[in-house]
């Protein structure tokens, strides 16, 4: 490993390290709330769920624009491997741990709300199933590219880049409107 690829990796531990305590000191601080005070549980869950949603989203629309300017650069170049640094840090560090936490307290909220009942909550978890669906093609765009084996023009991850917008917002409207 390269000095520059060493120095990469040390920092991308650094910057995941710092995200794991302070994903630790979050649950820490949840269970002492909830521990003093069970009621306000659900409202707490409800905002981690929003906050998780908003970075997953985040992650969601900043990753495929990422790999529309990675692939417009040659493979082996400087910023190619840059791309590379930022794509898998974004995935690894930010992404994933979203959309986990975004699964797994959603699944909650809809089971002691709803007894995961509704028509517009089903039509929710289809859209969310298709966000994960894109999540897993771009995890694997990630892996490609980092292996130098993209073969996506620009003009393809620009047309993904809009998948996770029209998702959002049919699953916005769904939420909010109910509309059956």
């Amino acid at each position: 490993m390269s000095e520059p690829e060493d120095q990469a990796h040390r920092s991308g531990a650094v910057a995941l390290r710092r995200a794991a305590i302070a994903i630790v000191i979050f649950v820490a601080l949840a269970g002492l709330l909830f521990w003093l005070d069970p009621a306000s549980l659900y409202l707490w869950i409800k905002a981690l769920h929003v906050i998780a949603v908003i970075s997953w989203m985040a992650g969601m629309l900043y990753l495929p624009r990422l790999l529309v300017y990675h692939s417009e650069v040659p493979v082996g170049s400087p910023q190619s491997e840059t791309f590379k640094v930022m794509e898998r840090r974004l995935l690894r560090a930010i992404i994933n741990p979203a959309m986990i936490v975004t699964w797994v307290l959603g699944l909650w909220l809809a089971w002691s709300d709803f007894s995961l009942m509704g028509g517009w909550l089903h039509a929710k978890l289809a859209l969310v199933v298709l966000l994960s669906g894109v999540h897993g093609y771009l995890s694997r765009a990630v892996r490609l590219f980092a292996e130098d084996r993209n073969a996506k023009p620009s003009r393809h991850w620009r047309i993904v880049n809009e998948i996770p917008t029209v998702l959002m917002i049919g699953i916005v409207i769904l939420v909010v409107v109910k509309p059956f």
